[in-house]
């Protein structure tokens, strides 16, 4: 019998037998139907993107074929043989391996004891195991050291450690959420190269993602769910371009926002000079950044997360404390000021954590709405609740945010409908600065064409725009200007309409310093 994380192991035949078919798979959950009747063929030997809108039911359906939820109607059939996961261990005898978005490691653990931790044998033989690991690692081109801690790796180190783990199991079809939604783009490049490898090996790869070149870079066929329902299926993706996808999963063409041709010529609106600050843990985040903003003007912040875009944003903010420089905000001086003495200064902020920083979650949509604004909706010393309803209207018409009622909790909408509703609420004021961290994160199509038109109007009405962004193509679309952070410092400034993704990519794993634009 095969040991465990042997590459020898090649589960799938390659020949394009199927390997996993879900027929009519329901599961509800209370107030709302995540599939209804939703269908995936997945053949041996091929990456298999799985697409939708948010909402649209591919987390859920690929949670059934994890064991990770039990479907309330349809089929679970591997290998031709009909199965029914109790568990998400069930699912990995099966050879089913889930790589989640959020990793889920030890991060004091090593690489190898990460990989065979709760599959190891019972006799361990530490040195054979490393050798195991490292043969498996080198055979799919999983660069790692097996002997290092996690804790030491980069995001893109410990998606491989994930793929690892999977592999050592056995898994011959493998499920990736958003894979490359925090790598960069040789990052991504690589893992393109892993999986078809994979693939050429005879396993077989689920691939979740709202990046629908990346699809058709990497990805042989596509499901489409729609509303929880499957609507393409099988569909080769040989001919097939973004525009085809994007019809596919939304029933109609997606708008593609462009860049604005024009040139910003407008005074400088936000200024940064020196800026320094901590991280969470008292260490340094921020090392001297200068960043000057124009009115009418997109600047873009790329960079692989957790080099120092967070603070930069919560310093901005006046959420985090700054240890050096200087911030003007349309000529005033605000460093050291509150969020709120920012805020009447012109500052709009649109946090990347929409639930938390952004939205109070249990509570209702109008109090969301008004929250930065109630003070001018007073009545002597209480609340206008009239007002304050009739300005959550006009606020979700002009954004078109898909409510109930008002009054119910801002926590049931989905991701598009809460940075819809988020984003309404900062522009509400007429600012001079639009701070917007990650605002297309984790959205459809429709919903990333909808925010980035508003920042793109933004920017016509003569707003100055920071957008801090981990979508590269989205950066280079609508910046007007790019700075790429490493590190907690600008590596690089480029021109958006003359780089390349390769020096992008470069400066954004620290292969670029400096520069000036």
């Amino acid at each position: 019998m095969p040991e465990p994380g042997d590459p020898a192991v090649s589960p799938g035949s390659g020949d394009g037998s199927v390997v996993v078919d879900l027929r009519g798979i329901r599961k509800e959950f209370p107030g709302a139907v995540a599939c209804d009747g939703a269908n995936l063929t997945v053949r041996a030997g091929t990456i298999h993107a799985l697409l939708g809108e948010n909402g649209a039911g591919k987390t859920s359906l690929v949670n059934v074929l994890g064991g990770v939820y039990l479907p309330d109607a349809g089929e679970i059939w591997v290998h031709g043989e009909q199965r029914q996961f109790h568990s998400p261990a069930d699912a990995i005898a099966a050879g089913i391996g889930m790589v989640h978005q959020e990793f889920r490691l030890v991060p004091s653990l090593t690489v190898f004891e990460n990989v065979v931790l709760g599959s190891a044998p019972r006799y361990l033989d530490m040195g054979q195991i490393v050798e195991r690991v490292a043969h498996l690692a080198a055979t799919y081109s999983l660069q790692t050291d097996p002997s290092r801690p996690v804790w030491q790796l980069s995001v893109g180190e410990r998606q491989r450690v994930e793929i690892l783990k999977a592999l050592w199991r056995d898994a011959d079809v493998m499920v990736l959420d958003e894979p490359t939604a925090v790598l960069t783009p040789a990052e991504a490049a690589d893992l393109g190269l892993t999986l078809r490898s994979m693939a050429d090996r005879g396993r077989s790869v689920i691939y979740i993602s709202h990046k629908l070149d990346e699809v058709l870079a990497v990805c042989d066929e596509a499901t489409v769910l729609r509303n929880g329902v499957t609507v393409a299926q099988p569909r080769s993706l040989a001919g097939v371009d973004r525009s085809d996808l994007a019809e596919m999963m939304v029933g109609e063409a997606a708008a593609q926002i462009q860049r604005p041709t024009d040139q910003p010529s407008g005074d400088v609106v936000l200024d940064l000079e020196g800026v320094s600050a901590m991280s969470d843990r008292g260490l340094p985040a921020l090392h001297s950044v200068d960043i000057d903003i124009r009115a009418g003007e997109i600047v873009g912040v790329a960079g692989v997360s957790g080099n120092g875009q967070r603070e930069l944003a919560e310093a901005i903010a006046g959420l985090r404390p700054t240890t050096a420089g200087a911030m003007r905000l349309a000529g005033t001086d605000v460093t050291g000021t509150s969020p709120r003495a920012r805020s009447r200064a012109g500052l709009a902020y649109v946090p990347e954590d929409r639930l938390g920083v952004g939205l109070a979650p249990t509570m209702s949509v109008v109090d969301n709405a008004v929250v930065r604004s109630y003070r001018s909706m007073r009545r002597r010393m209480m609340l206008d609740l009239r007002r304050c309803e009739d300005f959550c209207r006009r606020l979700i018409e002009r954004f078109g945010v898909q409510v109930g009622r008002v009054h119910d909790s801002v926590g049931v909408l989905s991701g598009g409908n809460l940075q819809r509703l988020l984003l309404g609420r900062e522009l509400t004021g007429e600012p001079k600065v639009l701070l917007a961290a990650q605002p297309t994160r984790g959205l459809d199509v429709v919903g990333i064409a909808a925010i980035q038109e508003q920042i793109v109007a933004q920017r016509a009405a003569g707003v100055g725009v920071l957008l801090i962004s981990e979508d590269l193509d989205e950066l280079l679309a609508l910046s007007d200007r790019l700075v790429v952070m490493y590190e907690g410092r600008i590596a690089a400034r480029l021109d958006p309409r003359t780089t390349t993704r390769a020096e992008v990519g470069a400066a954004m794993a620290g292969g670029a310093r400096g520069g000036g634009a």
